[in-house]
C-alpha cells in the first residue's frame, strides 16, 4: 500500500484534515518562534559582515543591502499599521454614530 496515497484517503475526512492541519500550523509555528529568537544574533552576523574589512566586498555591499532592505521593510510596515489602525478608527467611530 502506497503511502501517499492513504494520506490522501485520511485528508478526505474532515475531522483528521482538520487536525492534521492544525499540526502542521503548530510545527511551522513553533519553527519561526525559533527564528525569531534567532534575530538579535542574525544581526549582529550581518553587521559584522558589512564592517569587516577582511571580508570581500560583495558580501559586505549584500550584509548593507540587507540592512537596508530590512530596515525600509520596517518603516513600511510602521505605515501600514498605523493606516489600518485610522481605518478601525474611523469605521469604529462611523459605526457608533449609526
Amino acid at each position: 500500500m502506497n503511502v501517499a496515497n492513504t494520506l490522501l484517503r485520511w485528508l478526505e475526512v474532515p475531522e483528521f484534515r482538520d487536525a492534521y492541519r492544525k499540526a502542521r500550523r503548530e510545527a511551522v509555528g513553533q519553527s519561526v518562534a525559533r527564528l525569531q529568537q534567532a534575530t538579535g544574533a542574525a544581526a549582529i552576523t550581518v553587521l559584522k559582515l558589512m564592517t569587516d574589512t577582511n571580508v570581500p566586498p560583495a558580501v559586505r555591499l549584500r550584509a548593507a543591502e540587507c540592512v537596508f532592505d530590512h530596515a525600509i521593510q520596517g518603516i513600511e510596515l510602521e505605515d501600514i499599521e498605523a493606516r489600518l489602525a485610522a481605518l478601525e478608527q474611523a469605521n469604529s467611530s462611523g459605526r457608533a454614530r449609526h
